[in-house]
């Protein structure tokens, strides 16, 4: 389940479909299971800020900012870029890899502001995945927890 392979044209389909889309979809559900769980921590410094996730093998990027009420898409220029493969992202996800780990073996890049890269992944790191879990549909928690768990 975490290996996933996308087929080199569905990659090229969806490189050069617009980004607006995708990321209005990333920052509703971001809002919805994310957000309840991040505002129980310091998530201030990352207000006004801009951000992208590339999965680089599907072609897909997510651009976004985080305001004083939650994420919302965005067009502009990212403070943070993020990049991996799906699978590098599951994997962190699931927790059953660090990302300093991917990082150093260089599956996970970062690039803009370093010490914003830092302050998200420190966010992240100490996010109550249960948390994050009981705002998701019963049946993708249900897979969330498997997958932890694996």
């Amino acid at each position: 389940m975490l290996n996933p392979v996308f087929p080199p044209r569905l990659a090229r389909l969806v490189a050069g479909l617009p980004a607006a889309p995708p990321s209005r979809v990333f920052a509703m559900a971001a809002n919805r299971w994310l957000w309840p769980a991040l505002k129980t921590l310091d998530w201030q410094p990352l207000v006004g800020r801009r951000y992208a996730i590339r999965v680089k093998d599907l072609g897909l990027s997510l651009r976004f900012s985080i305001g004083m009420r939650g994420f919302a898409p965005d067009s502009g220029v990212p403070d943070l870029t993020i990049s991996a493969a799906a699978r590098d992202f599951l994997l962190l996800m699931s927790r059953r890899e660090d990302p300093d780990t991917l990082f150093f073996s260089r599956r996970l890049v970062s690039e803009g502001d370093t010490e914003l890269g830092l302050i998200v992944k420190n966010l992240l790191d100490a996010l109550d995945p249960e948390m994050v879990l009981e705002h998701l549909p019963a049946p993708l928690a249900r897979t969330a927890r498997r997958m932890m768990a694996s």
